[in-house]
C-alpha cells in the first residue's frame, strides 16, 4: 500500500467515511429492530400490562403491512435520490421523517399509530437504498475493496439491531410501551444529527443527483460483457436468478415469523421465568451479551474520533453523547436485573439472537465458502431452506405438550435459542448469499434492476409471513401449535430438497459462474 492509500484507508484498513456511515446505519438499524420487537407485544398486551389487547391476527396483520411496505418504497426512494435529490439528502431526510413515525408511536393513539407506520415506510424508502449507495460510491475506485466495506457496513446493520432489541425491549418492560417506541426515536433523531454534521466527510458522493453524472466507464464495462457472453449464456443465468428469487420467497415467509408469531410464543408459550442456578447463568451470559459487543464498538468508535474529531467535530460529539447514553442505559438494565435473585426473560430479548449469532457465524460460514469446500449456489441454498426447516422442527417438538387451543404454557426456552440458532445459520446460507449470486450473474447494466426485484422478493415474503403468521390463534384452536410450526418446517425443507435435485441444472445455467 503506497503513502496516499494509507492515508485514505486509515482507520483499520478502511476509509473513516465509512464507518460515519456503519454508525449511521447503526441508529437507523436500532430504531428499526427496536421497534418491530415489541409492536405486536404492544398491541396484543392486556390493558393491565399497558397494551391494546388486540387480537394476535390483527396485530400480526398491521405488522405485515409495514414490514412488507419497507422493501416497496427503496424502490421509489432510489428513483428520487438519482433524479432530484441526491443521495445525502434523501438519507437525512428519510431519517427525519422515521423519527416523526416513532415519536408518532409514543403517543400511543390508534391516529398516530398509523400516522408513525406511514412516516416510518416513507422515511426507510429514502434512507435505505440511498445509504447504502454512498458506501458503494465511497468505493467505485477501489471495488477490489468493496466486499470488506460491506461486511463492516453489514456488521452495523447486526449491531444496531441487537442494541435496539436490548434496550427498547427493557424500556417497554420495566417502564411502559411509550419508552420503549420514544427510545427508537430519540436515536434515531440522533443519529440523523450524526449524518448530516459528518457529510463533509463523504468526499461529494451523493451530493446532488446522479442524472448529470458521466457513465461513460460503466457503459464501456458493459458493452464489453455484451460482447464477451453470448444471449444463450445471459438467458440461462437469468433463470437461475429467476429460481432463486422465487423459492427465497419461501425462506423468508418463514424466516420472518420471529416478530410475529415467534414473539408471541416466546410471551405466551415460553417459561421465561428463571430460579437459582438457572437465574444465574443467564445473568452471566445477559452481562456478557449487554457489554462484550459495546465494548468492541466503543474501541471502533475512539478509534474514528482520533482520525476525524477536526474535520467533523459536532458530528462526533453527537456519536459520543448517545454511545454515553447507551452505556448509561446498559448500565442501569444491569443494576436492575443483577440484585434480583431471580430472573425474568423479556420475551423481546431472544430476537437479539438473530444479530448475536450472525456476529459470531458470519465469519465462519465466510471461510467455508472461500476454501474448497465452497459448495454450489442451489447447495448453499437447500442447506440454508432445510436449516430454517429444522429450526422450525424444534419448535414443532417442544410445543407437542401444548394442548389443543391454549392460550399460554410453559415450553422450554432451548427450543426458541436452538430455533434461532438454526435460522441463522439457514440465514447465512441463503440472505447474503442471494445478493452475490445477483450480482455475479446479472450484466452490470441491469444489476439495479434485478436488486429492485430482490426488493419484492423480500416482500412476497414478509407478505406470506404475515397472512400465515396471524393465522395463529385459528389454527392452535383447531389443530395445535405444534401444526402451526410444522407448516413452517415442511415448506422450507421440501423446497431445500428441490435446491439439491436442480443442483446440477442450475450449474449448467450459470455457465461456470461459482
Amino acid at each position: 500500500m503506497n503513502a496516499s492509500s494509507a492515508k485514505e484507508f486509515s482507520l483499520l484498513n478502511h476509509k473513516p467515511a465509512l464507518f460515519v456511515l456503519f454508525f449511521t446505519e447503526m441508529w437507523e438499524r436500532f430504531s428499526y429492530y427496536g421497534m418491530r420487537a415489541i409492536f405486536v407485544l404492544f398491541l396484543t398486551a392486556s390493558f393491565s400490562d399497558g397494551g391494546w389487547e388486540w387480537t394476535r391476527e390483527r396485530a400480526i396483520g398491521l405488522l405485515t403491512i409495514y414490514t412488507s411496505s419497507v422493501y416497496l418504497t427503496p424502490l421509489l426512494g432510489g428513483i428520487v435520490a438519482d433524479k432530484y435529490l441526491g443521495y445525502q439528502k434523501a438519507v437525512a431526510l428519510g431519517a427525519l421523517a422515521m423519527t416523526l413515525g416513532h415519536a408518532a408511536m409514543a403517543l400511543e393513539t390508534e391516529i398516530t399509530l398509523y400516522l408513525g407506520i406511514g412516516f416510518l415506510i416513507i422515511g426507510n424508502g429514502l434512507f435505505k437504498p440511498n445509504v447504502t449507495s454512498i458506501v458503494s460510491g465511497l468505493y467505485d475506485q477501489y471495488p477490489e475493496r468493496k466486499d470488506g466495506a460491506f461486511t463492516i457496513f453489514y456488521m452495523g446493520v447486526n449491531a444496531g439491531g441487537f442494541l435496539g432489541v436490548l434496550l427498547c425491549g427493557f424500556l417497554a418492560s420495566n417502564l411502559s410501551y411509550s419508552w420503549g417506541f420514544g427510545l427508537a426515536g430519540i436515536f434515531m433523531f440522533l443519529g440523523t444529527l450524526q449524518f448530516w454534521f459528518g457529510k463533509a466527510i463523504f468526499e461529494k458522493v451523493g451530493a446532488s443527483p446522479t442524472k448529470k453524472i458521466n457513465n461513460s466507464k460503466e457503459i464501456h464495462i458493459t458493452s464489453t460483457t455484451k460482447e464477451t457472453i453470448s444471449s444463450n449464456i445471459q438467458r440461462d443465468r437469468y433463470i437461475v436468478v429467476g429460481l432463486l428469487a422465487f423459492f427465497t420467497v419461501f425462506f423468508w415467509a418463514a424466516f420472518e415469523q420471529a416478530s410475529g408469531s415467534m414473539n408471541i410464543f416466546a410471551r405466551d408459550y415460553t417459561h421465561r421465568s428463571l430460579t437459582g442456578n438457572a437465574a444465574l447463568i443467564f445473568k452471566i451470559v445477559d452481562i456478557l451479551v449487554s457489554t462484550v459487543p459495546l465494548f468492541i464498538i466503543t474501541w471502533v468508535l475512539f478509534k474514528l474520533f482520533a482520525q476525524t474529531f477536526t474535520k467533523i467535530s459536532l458530528s462526533n460529539i453527537v456519536l459520543g453523547t448517545s454511545f454515553l447514553s447507551i452505556w448509561g442505559l446498559v448500565l442501569w438494565k444491569l443494576s436492575v436485573i443483577i440484585p434480583k435473585d431471580s430472573a425474568e426473560i423479556e420475551a423481546s430479548w431472544f430476537l437479539i439472537l438473530n444479530s448475536l449469532f450472525i456476529i459470531f457465524l458470519a465469519p465462519l460460514f465466510s471461510k467455508w465458502w472461500e476454501s474448497k469446500f465452497n459448495p454450489s449456489a442451489a447447495v448453499k441454498f437447500g442447506i440454508g431452506m432445510i436449516l430454517l426447516g429444522i429450526g422450525f422442527g424444534a419448535l414443532a417438538y417442544g410445543s407437542t405438550g401444548i394442548p389443543q387451543g391454549a392460550k399460554t404454557a410453559s415450553v422450554s426456552l432451548i427450543w426458541l435459542v436452538l430455533a434461532y440458532l438454526l435460522h441463522t445459520m439457514g440465514e447465512l446460507c441463503v440472505s447474503p448469499v442471494g445478493l452475490s449470486y445477483v450480482s455475479k450473474l446479472v450484466p452490470p447494466k441491469k444489476i439495479g434492476m434485478m436488486f429492485g426485484i430482490w426488493y419484492l422478493v423480500n416482500f412476497l415474503g414478509n407478505l406470506i409471513a404475515g397472512l400465515v403468521g396471524s393465522a395463529i390463534d385459528e389454527i392452535v384452536s383447531n389443530y395445535s401449535m405444534s401444526h402451526f410450526f410444522l407448516i413452517f418446517t415442511i415448506i422450507p425443507g421440501a423446497v431445500g430438497l428441490i435446491f439439491l435435485i436442480l443442483n446440477p441444472l442450475m450449474k449448467r445455467l450459470m455457465h461456470g459462474i461459482r
